[in-house]
C-alpha cells in the first residue's frame, strides 16, 4: 500500500518518546539498585501501620457498604467527567445533546436513589 508509509511515519515521534521514557525508567531502576544500600533488617521488613504494629490480618472482609460507597463515588466522578465537556459544547450539540444528557443524569439519579433506599449511605 503506497499511502501507508506516510501515515506510519507520523507515529515515529510517539515511538521515540515511548522508547526514551522506557529507557530512562529502566536506567533509574537499575541505578537505584546499584547505588542504594540493599541491607534489609527485620525492622525495615516489618509491616507499618501508622506507627503501630498491625492490628489484624490485612485480608479481612469488608462490609459491602464500603464497596457501595466506592461505586457511588465512581458514578459521580464519571458524571462530572461527562458534564464538563457537555457544558462546554452545549451550544453546538443542540437539543438532542441536551436531552441525551438529561436522560444520562436521570439514569444516574435512579442509581443514586436505589443505593439510598438500600441503606448504603447509612452507618451505624
Amino acid at each position: 500500500m503506497p499511502g501507508l508509509e506516510p501515515l506510519l511515519a507520523e507515529y515515529l515521534p510517539i515511538l521515540m518518546f515511548l522508547g526514551l521514557a522506557t529507557g530512562m525508567a529502566a536506567i533509574a531502576v537499575i541505578a537505584s539498585q546499584i547505588v542504594g544500600r540493599q541491607k534489609p533488617d527485620p525492622e525495615k521488613n516489618s509491616a507499618y501501620e501508622c506507627g503501630f504494629e498491625p492490628f489484624d490480618d490485612a485480608r479481612g472482609k469488608f462490609d459491602v457498604r464500603f464497596y457501595l460507597v466506592a461505586i457511588l463515588f465512581i458514578i459521580f466522578d464519571l458524571e462530572v467527567a461527562f458534564l464538563f465537556p457537555w457544558a462546554v459544547s452545549l451550544g453546538g450539540i443542540g437539543i438532542f445533546g441536551f436531552w441525551s444528557m438529561v436522560i444520562f443524569l436521570g439514569v444516574l439519579t435512579v442509581g443514586f436513589i436505589y443505593e439510598w433506599n438500600k441503606g448504603a449511605l447509612e452507618w451505624e
